[in-house]
């Protein structure tokens, strides 16, 4: 390594090569800022295989989560095989110290009347248009099964009223989209723009959503005030089950549309492809999971199967 540059110095440059050749690298910036902060607190000068599984295994909220911490380290060990090139001091972490095993946690599913009782206590909070952003936000999600994150960065530009479309851009692994939206939808979206406009005449932000400063709804701290609604509406988690998130609205929207399909006897493998677009997954496999989550919906698939294949065990 020269002597002139830091491994932040190196992080940084790696970080902005990346980045102008079209990789937005959110998540894995943040995280390999913490890693190289924590070379430099610890008086590190290069990376070490135990400094880097030291660091992705301590992390501040205590996770023991297996995947999460595997992931950790992959950032500490792409930018290692990067410094490797520059110094050859530099030691590459292997990739099978920490396991991969990964469990999804099954999401809660919400009923119609749940779905009311969210928006009735979203429609209740103050002041009015934190009332107003907060109802016609979740009511979106659940019509559409968008991610909060791509509610939270759509534009008054990317809202196409007129023609009852919705632009989703540089989503989850940078792919765009459309979201046709159904009339009902269209006619919630003009009046929240409209109380927005009335209350909020000068924001400072181009985004749809606007909070009560003006500025662009933080996807980060929407799950704090979702608990609150969830709370305020009576909902409370299954014994031994954690709390009912806002992600769940999208699995909530994916489970409801495959049953749909099942129940009028659509050709769901033929379909299929279309929603995993519709959603935004980088390939049907994505899709597939949310047929685990729903009982009612495993259920109907054995059922057809079993059909298909004459009622043969």
């Amino acid at each position: 390594m020269t002597a002139a540059k830091t491994l932040r110095d190196h992080a940084e440059e790696y970080l902005a090569m990346r980045r102008a050749l079209g990789f937005s690298l959110t998540t894995f910036g943040r995280r390999l800022d913490s890693f190289i902060t924590w070379l430099e607190q610890s008086g590190a000068t290069v990376i070490t295989s135990d400094a880097a599984i030291t660091w992705a295994t301590a992390t501040r909220s205590g996770s023991t989560d297996p995947a999460y911490l595997a992931r950790r380290l992959d950032v500490a060990r792409i930018f290692a095989r990067h410094m490797q090139v520059l110094d050859p001091a530099t030691e590459i972490p292997p990739a099978d110290v920490l396991s991969r095993r990964y469990r999804r946690i099954t999401p809660h599913l919400y009923p119609p009347a749940e779905l009311a009782a969210i928006l009735q206590a979203a429609g209740e909070l103050s002041p009015p248009l934190r009332a107003a952003t907060w109802q016609t936000l979740l009511a979106l999600l659940a019509a559409t099964g968008m991610r909060v994150s791509e509610a939270c960065r759509l534009d008054r530009g990317d809202a196409g009223l007129d023609a009852g479309v919705l632009t989703i851009r540089d989503s989850k692994f940078g792919k765009s989209r459309d979201i046709q939206l159904h009339p009902t939808a269209v006619a919630a979206l003009r009046s929240y723009a409209q109380i927005r406009d009335k209350l909020c005449p000068a924001p400072v932000t181009t985004a749809f959503f606007v909070s009560t400063r003006g500025t662009r709804i933080d996807s980060h701290n929407m799950p704090n005030t979702f608990a609150s609604l969830t709370g305020a509406a009576g909902i409370t988690p299954d014994a031994g089950r954690r709390r009912p998130r806002i992600h769940d609205i999208r699995h909530t929207f994916t489970v409801t549309t495959l049953l749909d399909w099942h129940r009028n006897g659509a050709d769901v493998q033929a379909r299929l492809p279309l929603l995993s677009a519709y959603l935004g997954h980088v390939d049907p496999k994505s899709s597939y999971w949310y047929m685990t989550a729903s009982p009612e919906l495993l259920a109907l698939a054995a059922a057809r199967l079993s059909h298909a294949f004459g009622g043969q065990q």
